[in-house]
């Protein structure tokens, strides 16, 4: 009984979770993560919503949306395609335009987040009033599953070389699933200029600077399920060349 008052008072608070789903060639698991998306929030009893943004995926990932669609609802379900791809950051922007929630979700359609974690994020984000809530797998029971070695030495490296050179003052810089209320993700989305992999930690430095507040959660971390990685050598030197100009001008 004490649950679902407790359901019902997260309904009243007048509070809504827009998700913004990227996706590109997700097809196989943009279903599974629409899935767990749905019976997560359901149970914890928040008002929600989730943001499809395809960028023209030749799989066929936006004819599986459309069927998402009319399985959960329009109200559920947000299709807001574009031609082709057009980066991360403009992603969220074009998202944020057609979201209804006051708070924004940014994840992972890969399954590598897990929806899990969702009820925890908002917790957090309500025991300080966080602007951000990020994340970690670098922190408390935090992990990583799934990569190889060259994987997790790239990863930690970069996290440690931004640690040393930003000091941003949060143990996850690299890391995509986060929470934050849509006016602060809208400021920071203007003032990034990063694009690929150096745009998730370049809005945790932007945060700082502009004094916002940031909570973390320890997360799993779980390799794509379906479908190969997007990180090449070409990301890790686009990845250090950000890094290097984040440092020069913040």
């Amino acid at each position: 009984m004490a649950s679902r008052k407790t359901s019902q008072q997260t309904r009243d608070n007048g509070d809504k979770y827009s998700v913004l789903l990227p996706t590109y060639n997700e097809r196989e698991n943009l279903p599974l993560i629409v899935w767990l998306l749905v019976k997560y929030f359901g149970e914890s009893g928040f008002n929600y919503e989730i943001v499809v943004i395809d960028d023209g995926s030749p799989d066929g990932t936006l004819e599986v949306a459309e069927q998402l669609q009319k399985i959960y609802g329009e109200d559920k379900i947000l299709l807001r395609p574009r031609a082709k791809k057009l980066g991360l950051g403009t992603a969220y922007i074009h998202g944020m335009k057609h979201a209804t929630g006051n708070f924004i979700f940014i994840m992972d359609a890969d399954l590598s987040h897990h929806p899990k974690f969702i009820p925890e994020f908002i917790q957090k984000q309500k025991e300080g009033d966080y602007d951000v809530v990020s994340g970690t797998r670098y922190s408390g029971n935090g992990g990583v599953y799934g990569w190889d070695l060259r994987r997790k030495l790239i990863s930690r490296g970069a996290n440690f070389l931004t640690q040393v050179l930003l000091r941003p003052g949060a143990s996850d810089l690299t890391g995509s699933f986060r929470l934050y209320k849509k006016k602060v993700l809208q400021c920071l989305v203007e003032r990034c200029v990063s694009k690929g992999y150096v745009f998730q930690m370049e809005m945790i430095v932007r945060a700082r600077q502009l004094n916002y507040t940031i909570g973390e959660v320890p997360i799993s971390f779980v390799d794509r399920v379906y479908g190969e990685s997007k990180l090449g050598g070409n990301e890790i030197v686009s990845f250090v060349k950000g890094l290097l100009t984040l440092f020069a001008t913040t």
